[in-house]
Order: C-alpha cells, then structure tokens, then sequence
C-alpha cells in the first residue's frame, strides 16, 4: 500500500471547502438555518486522533524489532490512518468553508465561529496523526545481505 498522497489530501479539503461553503449559501438564501458543526464534532476528532496514535505506537515498536504483533493489527492501523487522513482533510475543508461563510457575514456569529474553528482544528490535527501513524506503520527498508554486496562488487 502506498502512502497518502499530499494532492490527494489538498482535493479532498479543496471539496469539503466548496461544498459546504456553497450549501451554506444556498441554505441562507432559501431561509434556512445554515449548517454549524457541533462541538462534539471537534471533540470526536481530536479523540480519535489520539487514539489511532495509541494504535500505532505498537506498530512502530514491532517496525523497530523490538517486539512482535499481529500483522493483520498492522495492516488495520494503517488501512485507519489513511482513511483518517482523507476523512480528516475532507472534514478540514468542510470546517473551512463553514467558517470562511461565517466570517464573510456582516455580523459574525461568535459561537458558531468559534465551534467550526474548533472543528478545523481538531480535523487538521487528525490530518497529522494520521499522517504520523502511516509513517510509523512503515517497514525500514531491507539492509543489503553480504552475499549481494559481493556479488555487485
């Protein structure tokens, strides 16, 4: 499996950014009541970034050799970090598009602005573990044997 690609991080936020920015504007022009994230959101983020980094910390102690695990508990913790990478920078940009409609108001709602500030936050935050969780999910690469360090010379 290969690791998260940066352009594909920077598409998702670019979405989450464009797609709630334009549903908050369509929501205001019809009347409604536009889309806040709640503050558990932000809550339940920042707890799960802290948990796949527990996760993890196991996984990057066996990449080391210091200990064995499970390989299929590997293989999870890093198919979560990606999924927490992509799930988080789409959310990141979400969070960004919420609150970069309630900033442009004439008059700003504090609360609400502080809860999607929160929220983007908490989602770059999950962005970063994840990242870190992928990078220790990693095997060092093989050490040449010398048997083919002869064979090259």
């Amino acid at each position: 499996m290969s690791r998260t690609q940066p352009l594909a991080l920077l598409i998702a936020a670019l979405a989450g950014l464009a797609a709630l920015y334009l549903v908050n504007i369509v929501l205001a022009m019809r009347g409604v009541a536009v889309l806040v994230p709640p503050v558990s959101l932000a809550v339940a983020l920042a707890l799960i970034a802290v948990l796949l980094v527990a996760f993890a910390w196991p996984v990057r102690s066996a990449a080391k050799g210091e200990r064995r695990i499970d390989p299929f508990f590997a293989t999870r913790v890093v198919v979560l970090a990606k999924a927490s990478a992509l799930a988080g920078a789409l959310l990141a940009g979400a969070a960004a598009g919420i609150l970069i409609y309630l900033l442009s108001r004439a008059v700003v709602p504090l609360g609400s602005s502080l809860t999607a500030g929160a929220t983007l936050v908490a989602a770059v935050a999950l962005v970063a573990a994840a990242l870190v969780a992928e990078h220790w999910c990693s095997l060092p690469p093989d050490e040449p044997t010398d048997e083919l360090t002869q064979e090259s010379a």
